[in-house]
């Protein structure tokens, strides 16, 4: 990462560190330390109709998803959007989400989190959680200090059957 002066972060794709899954890929690029609190980056890939992230919450932060390729399914609330490549979608703090390659396709995706938290440790904790490395009492442990507060969904669960 470079810092271009004070007020603005750059990181180069090849810089950035790779966490990868059985069904994703994820890309760390900029973490609320790196922007002043502003923002957190991440660019996620995932191949077809794998699932990114279950149903959620933030109580503080507004999340973005900007849909680089692919075709994405976003819970937001209790609607289930599917948003096309160029398309982008903005969670409100306090409404449930989640979001999936719909089936069929894969989705290639940057989330930034505003303002920002500090979340690449939860990332982390994530990939060793799927490398068996980790617990769920753990990740259940980090909603508080990630500000990540798991929900059930059952229209997500309809939605992804």
């Amino acid at each position: 990462m470079s810092i271009v002066d004070p007020k603005a972060a750059v990181i180069r794709l090849p810089d950035a560190e790779v966490l990868q899954g059985p069904a994703n890929t994820g890309r760390l690029l900029l973490d609320s330390s790196s922007t002043g609190g502003a923002l957190s980056a991440v660019r996620m890939t995932l191949t077809e109709g794998a699932n990114g992230a279950v149903p959620h919450r933030h109580t503080t932060a507004s999340e973005l998803f900007f849909l680089i390729d692919g075709t994405l399914q976003v819970l937001a609330g209790q609607d289930v959007l599917t948003l096309e490549a160029g398309d982008l979608a903005v969670v409100p703090p306090n409404m449930d989400h989640a979001f999936a390659a719909a089936p069929g396709a894969p989705a290639d995706l940057l989330i930034v989190v505003t303002p920002g938290i500090e979340r690449f440790d939860y990332f982390r904790l994530l990939a060793r959680l799927q490398k068996g490395e980790a617990s769920l009492e753990e990740l259940l442990e980090s909603q508080e200090r990630f500000d990540n507060h798991f929900v059930d969904s059952p229209v997500w669960t309809e939605a992804r059957a």
